[in-house]
């Protein structure tokens, strides 16, 4: 007796490459020309990439899809990223300071994956959140070119802030993937 999986069969928009999420001329993230030239813009560059990597894993979905939660017990799902980078974001800015931090836009801690549900409203307004939010700390870290500088209370060196940063889209892309091919199936790069 065959048995029906209730699982999502395993799909990609790519025809070149059949494990990659699109073919590297339709990709957004391939440019053409050399490499960046120095430190900053590198690192800019890879943050740039990982910031449309994510949007491509949500791209198509609707908001049931975006705010499907992973496995129990876990809380995680699409929107609940988008959300969480949004208070990451403003978090990072709170490091630069020396002043008063921003409040959590979400609330409680945790809010940001608990409150993703599956409303149109919640979905647009996250993305307009997560876009705002990295445009003012991208230009607070515009007025520390010296990746050496340290800033805040902690003293934190922006390099350390950029590799962060990196660090933590580049860890949430890999999130993004698992919970888009448990959506829908579609695998990625």
């Amino acid at each position: 007796m065959e048995r029906m999986s209730d699982q999502p069969a395993r799909w990609t928009q790519a025809t070149v490459y059949p494990d990659m999420w699109a073919d590297p001329s339709d990709d957004p993230r391939n440019k053409e020309g050399v490499s960046p030239d120095g430190e900053l813009a590198t690192l800019q560059n890879f943050l740039t990439d990982y910031h449309i990597t994510l949007r491509m894993k949500c791209e198509g979905l609707d908001a049931e899809q975006l705010a499907r939660r992973s496995v129990p017990p876990s809380t995680m799902s699409l929107l609940g990223l988008l959300r969480h980078l949004v208070e990451v974001e403003r978090d990072w800015r709170n490091w630069i300071s020396d002043g008063d931090p921003l409040p959590k836009l979400y609330g409680r801690r945790d809010a940001d994956f608990d409150g993703a549900v599956a409303e149109q409203a919640l979905v647009d307004a996250a993305y307009s959140d997560l876009e705002r939010e990295q445009a003012a700390t991208d230009a607070a870290l515009a007025e520390h070119p010296d990746l050496g500088e340290r800033v805040g209370k902690d003293k934190i060196t922006i390099r350390e802030l950029m590799v962060h940063r990196i660090e933590e889209y580049a860890r949430h892309c890999g999130h993004a993937d698992l919970l888009r091919e448990c959506i829908d199936g579609r695998v990625g790069q």
